[in-house]
């Protein structure tokens, strides 16, 4: 899952992409920050789903780094920007990256061990799209956006809202174990 971290605004540009995005950094009216906070910072493993290890991410204050289960870097960086933007509010972090003219979001939930769930509102699959849309619709209207290959699901939510969609647990969970600093 955490190469979905980096590799989501390269793959969406190569295959046909589907994300529910916002018009501008979430959550609205909160501050981004000049650095990654403090308690994010370290070392962080994604296990694989049969549990063995998987890609690693190093958060430093500038933004992450990552390298794959066989320690190659091949997967990249990430640095805070105009285009990844990170706000915390409510004890979530808010991870903004720009695709385009829209917005995805990637929530983390700093866990009390210091392994983060990591979170996104998942829309490939059909009937999960239809279900999760319609809930979002309660929130205000969904707009459709098409852009090449990739379709946005463009909501636009205050951040109450968000919160309300974030504890009502429509964001799908992973968790990455923290293992250094």
């Amino acid at each position: 899952m955490i190469r979905y971290l980096y590799l989501l605004a390269l793959f969406c540009t190569l295959v046909a992409c589907k994300e529910v995005s916002f018009p501008e950094p979430q959550p609205r009216g909160i501050e981004a920050a000049r650095e990654i906070p403090a308690p994010l910072r370290g070392q962080y493993l994604a296990r694989e789903s049969n549990g063995s290890g998987g890609d690693t991410i190093t958060v430093e204050a500038w933004g992450y780094h990552l390298r794959d289960k066989d320690d190659k870097d091949w997967l990249g960086q990430g640095r805070l920007s105009d285009s990844l933007v990170v706000k915390a509010h409510q004890n979530y972090y808010f991870v903004n990256f720009r695709s385009g003219d829209q917005w995805v979001l990637r929530v983390i939930k700093r866990l009390p061990n210091g392994d983060l769930h990591f979170m996104g509102l998942d829309v490939e699959d059909n009937e999960n799209r239809k279900t999760l849309l319609k809930k979002l619709s309660k929130y205000g209207p969904v707009k459709e956006i098409k852009r090449d290959q990739d379709t946005y699901y463009q909501i636009n939510p205050s951040a109450a809202q968000l919160m309300e969609i974030i504890k009502e647990g429509h964001f799908k969970k992973e968790t990455l174990e923290r293992i250094g600093n």
